[in-house]
């Protein structure tokens, strides 16, 4: 009798097909994508904060019309999804500036029968300085959620739009299937400015890229692209 133990056979894995360790890439569509019925109904925003770090883009989507003021929907972009989403938020407002026009900035005097003195004032304002403080002194004024801490990851994002408002799907394109993690609703005349804030806060990354430095913690950062 032979009480050696057998020995181990190091190709065991390769030789068990069972046990094989099977990678793949896959490409999913965003088209289609499941709407989670917690999702579907969407979350109506006045404005928003773009924030980035070495990793991601935060996009915290507003509600300032009410006290406390509060984070309505925390959406986390990769680096790479940030320039798809700047190209596809332009098209989208061309499309809406050819068929409805430049959408007017709140409190912009869109009438004909304006007072021009009214316009004029407004246009003064607009030019001057508004002053900043760091996202620190910004989210002290805030209510988020604890929820809505870890924010909603999206590797895509969907545009649509009526008259009045923005439609933002925001999209996980995970296999086996695509789903909306978030849809954010915005005013129309708010559109602009978070494109303006979208681009500024992307060519900073740029920047810091190329110059080999890491952007700034966003307690640090400074709140350029609130949208009041």
């Amino acid at each position: 009798m032979n009480d050696t133990p057998p020995e181990s056979n190091d190709d065991s894995l390769e030789q068990n097909p069972s046990r094989e360790v099977v990678s793949q890439e896959v490409q999913n569509t965003h088209i289609g994508a499941l709407v989670p019925e917690s999702v579907a109904t969407g979350v109506f925003t006045t404005g928003a904060v773009v924030l980035n770090g070495p990793h991601e883009f935060i996009i915290d989507f507003l509600l300032r019309m009410s006290k406390p003021q509060q984070v309505a929907a925390r959406v986390v972009l990769p680096p790479a999804v940030v320039p798809r989403f700047i190209a596809a938020l332009r098209e989208n407002v061309k499309n809406y500036t050819d068929r409805f026009g430049n959408p007017a900035m709140p409190g912009t005097p869109a009438h004909p029968l304006c007072p021009p003195a009214t316009a004029e004032a407004h246009q003064q304002q607009q030019q001057q300085p508004q002053p900043q403080g760091s996202a620190q002194e910004l989210y002290e004024q805030l209510k988020i959620k604890d929820t809505e801490l870890g924010g909603a990851y999206a590797n895509a994002v969907m545009i649509g739009h009526t008259a009045t408002e923005f439609l933002f799907d925001f999209i996980t394109t995970f296999f086996p299937r695509s789903v909306v993690s978030s849809r954010v609703y915005m005013s129309a005349p708010n559109v602009p400015r978070l494109l303006e804030s979208l681009t500024h806060s992307f060519d900073q990354f740029q920047r810091k890229l190329a110059a080999g430095q890491q952007p700034p913690p966003p307690s640090q950062q400074k709140p350029l692209d609130d949208l009041l």
